[in-house]
C-alpha cells in the first residue's frame, strides 16, 4: 500500500468525487458531540461489565478503558485534522484514504469501512432484539417467543425508521429522544446495580474459566475495549459540522471524551462491582427492582438502538443514495419508494443475518478485532504520518 504518484492522486481524486450534494455542513458542535456520545453510551454500553471487566478484573478492565478512550481519543483527533489535505475537503474515510495512498487503499478502506459498519449494524438489531425480549420475559416467561422473533421486531422497526428519517442530520430531531432513552436505561441501571452490590454478600471478582479459556476470554475483552470507542466514520460526521469545521469537531470529539464518556465508564464499573463475575454480557438481566422500572429501561434500550443504528448506517445509506442519484425533496413518492425498496431490502438482509449470529458479546468481540481496530487506531496515525510528514514535531515523528 505505498504512495503513488501526485497524478495517480489526481486520478483517484476525480474519479471518486469528495463532494455530494447530500452533505449538508451546518451541524453545531454541541449537536455532534450529542450525536457522538450516543454512540459510545449506545445500549452496548450496558454489556461492558461482563465483556471487558469480567475477563480482565479490576486492574485490566480499568486501566485498559482507560487507554482505550485516551487511544481513542487521539486517533480520532489525528483524523479530524486531516479534513482538509491537497486543498480538499474529504468527508469520507475512503476519499481520505484514496486521496493520501491511492486507488487500491480507496477500494480497500471502502470495503474495510462498511464491512465495519454492517457488523456494527447487525449488532445494534441484534441487541434491540435482546431488549424487547427481555422486555417481554418481565410479563410473560412462557417461552412461546425465542431471540431470533424479536431480532424480527426489532428489524422491522429499523425499517420504519429509515424510511422516515432520509439522512444523517434529520437525525437533530431524535437526539433528545435518543439522549433521554439512553439517560433513562443507564441510571436505571446504575441506580439498581448500586442497590444489588449494597445488600449482597461479598463478590467473587476471579476470572472464571480454565487457562485456555481465559486466554481467548481475554483476546475478546481486547476486542470489545476497541469496540466501544468504535471512530471508523469520523470524517463522515465531520461533513455535517459547520464552519469552522475542523475546530468545530475537535471540541465535539472533546465533548464525547470527557462528559460523553462518563456514563459508560460508571455503568461497567458499577455492574461489574455489584456481581463480579456473574455480571451479564447484558447488564439489566443482572439487576433486581421494580418491574415496571425495569420495563422503561429495556424499551429505552430498544429505542436507542434503533436510533442510534441509524448513525452507523448512515454512510451505507448515503452511499445508496449517491449511487442511485437520489436527489430533490425527501418526501417525494420516488425518493420514499426509493427508500422502502433499497434501505428496507439492506436491513431485511441485516435483520436475518442478526437471527443467525445472535451471540452479542462474541460479536461485539469479532467486529472490534477484525474490522474496527485497523480503522481506529493504525489508519489515523499512518495517514497523518504521511499527510503531515513535513510538519511534524519531532515527538511525532519518533
Amino acid at each position: 500500500m505505498g504512495n503513488d504518484s501526485p497524478s495517480r492522486k489526481e486520478n483517484v481524486d476525480d474519479h471518486y468525487p469528495v463532494h455530494t450534494a447530500h452533505q449538508v455542513s451546518n451541524d453545531s458542535w454541541f449537536q455532534v458531540g450529542i450525536l457522538l456520545s450516543m454512540g459510545v453510551n449506545s445500549a452496548y454500553a450496558l454489556g461492558y461489565s461482563g465483556t471487558i471487566m469480567v475477563p480482565l478484573g479490576w486492574i485490566g478492565g480499568v486501566v485498559g478503558l482507560i487507554l482505550s478512550t485516551i487511544v481513542s481519543l487521539y486517533a480520532s483527533i489525528l483524523t479530524a485534522k486531516l479534513h482538509e489535505v491537497g486543498g480538499k475537503r474529504h468527508i469520507r474515510y475512503r476519499d481520505l484514504a484514496g486521496h493520501l495512498y491511492g486507488r487500491t487503499a480507496y477500494l480497500l478502506v471502502w470495503a474495510l469501512q462498511y464491512a465495519n459498519l454492517f457488523l456494527i449494524n447487525i449488532g445494534y438489531i441484534i441487541m434491540a432484539g435482546s431488549a424487547l425480549k427481555a422486555f417481554y420475559l418481565l410479563f410473560r416467561d412462557d417461552h412461546q417467543l425465542k431471540l431470533p422473533h424479536f431480532i424480527a421486531i426489532a428489524g422491522f422497526a429499523c425499517v420504519l425508521f429509515a424510511i422516515a428519517t432520509p439522512h444523517l442530520s434529520a437525525l437533530r430531531v431524535w437526539l433528545g429522544v435518543s439522549s433521554l432513552c439512553l439517560l433513562l436505561y443507564l441510571c436505571i441501571a446504575f441506580v439498581l446495580s448500586l442497590e444489588d452490590g449494597m445488600k449482597a454478600p461479598p463478590r467473587d471478582y476471579s476470572i472464571p474459566g480454565s487457562e485456555v479459556n481465559r486466554i481467548f476470554a481475554t483476546i475478546g475483552a481486547v476486542g470489545n475495549l476497541v469496540f466501544a470507542f468504535n471512530t471508523g466514520m469520523i470524517p463522515e460526521i465531520q461533513a455535517t459540522v459547520r464552519p469552522p469545521v475542523i475546530e468545530n469537531m475537535l471540541k465535539a470529539l472533546f465533548f464525547q471524551f470527557t462528559v460523553g464518556v462518563v456514563p459508560l465508564h460508571a455503568v461497567t464499573y458499577i455492574g461489574y462491582w455489584a456481581y463480579g463475575s456473574s455480571a451479564s454480557s447484558y447488564l439489566l438481566n443482572n439487576v433486581h427492582g421494580p418491574v415496571w422500572l425495569k420495563g422503561v429501561a429495556h424499551m429505552s434500550a430498544f429505542i436507542q438502538s434503533i436510533i442510534t443504528l441509524h448513525i452507523f448506517a448512515s454512510p451505507t445509506y448515503e452511499f445508496l443514495d449517491t449511487t442511485y442519484g437520489i436527489k430533490g425533496s425527501a418526501l417525494a413518492p420516488r425518493n420514499i419508494a426509493f427508500r422502502l425498496v433499497v434501505r428496507g431490502g439492506y436491513l431485511v438482509l441485516t435483520t436475518f443475518l442478526s437471527a443467525l449470529l445472535s451471540f452479542l458479546g462474541d460479536f461485539m468481540s469479532l467486529t472490534g478485532a477484525i474490522s474496527t481496530f485497523p480503522l481506529t487506531f493504525v489508519l489515523p496515525n499512518h495517514m497523518y504520518l504521511i499527510a503531515r510528514k513535513n510538519k511534524l514535531s519531532s515527538l511525532q515523528k519518533s
